[in-house]
């Protein structure tokens, strides 16, 4: 990234990712530190960052990589801060209230989308990504272009500046039940 920043080139990630895993061990490692400086290094860049949630973008490794100007997401992608799962047992004690949990999370493109998450849903072939990879990957460089096209003539200041923004008001819309 730092690279990326000093040639002026733009940043694209692509998440899919379970998450982190949430032992003591990952921790011992220094996962949380890892997380919060990629977080730290993609909010302080000069270039353009696009995010494209193609699959399942679970955790706080999902949220780094997704520090972005414009976050794009597959139609049929899910994205959160914990898994359906893991936010079961934390709250009820019961991993099988997923379900239940998913709903809370709202992790869904279409949600995101209405909560300000993401900005764009890239459409998906019938029957999902899966069926039709050229489709799918010609639907994402589509978008990439045109989110690429309209950040490219902003200023490094502003660009900075529009990504930390979006990032310090991630889930301040729309969360009135």
């Amino acid at each position: 990234m730092h690279l990326a920043d000093r040639f002026g080139l733009p940043v694209l990630t692509f998440v899919d990712t379970p998450g982190a895993y949430p032992g003591k061990g990952a921790e011992e490692r220094g996962q949380a530190e890892a997380i919060a400086r990629c977080v730290e290094v993609q909010l302080g860049l000069r270039v353009p960052v696009i995010a494209v949630v193609i699959g399942e973008g679970g955790s706080g490794g999902a949220v780094a990589f997704a520090s972005a100007n414009r976050v794009l997401m597959l139609e049929h992608a899910i994205y959160s801060v914990i898994s359906p799962e893991g936010c079961a047992s934390i709250l009820w004690k019961d991993a099988e209230r997923m379900r239940e949990a998913a709903e809370a999370l709202r992790l869904t493109a279409q949600d995101l989308a209405a909560l300000g998450v993401i900005d764009r849903i890239v459409k998906e072939p019938l029957g999902g990504a899966h069926r039709d990879r050229t489709a799918t990957v010609s639907a994402v460089g589509d978008a990439l272009r045109a989110e690429l096209a309209a950040l490219k003539d902003r200023p490094g200041d502003a660009l900075r500046e529009e990504r930390r923004r979006k990032f310090l008001e991630m889930g301040t819309r729309g969360l009135a039940a």
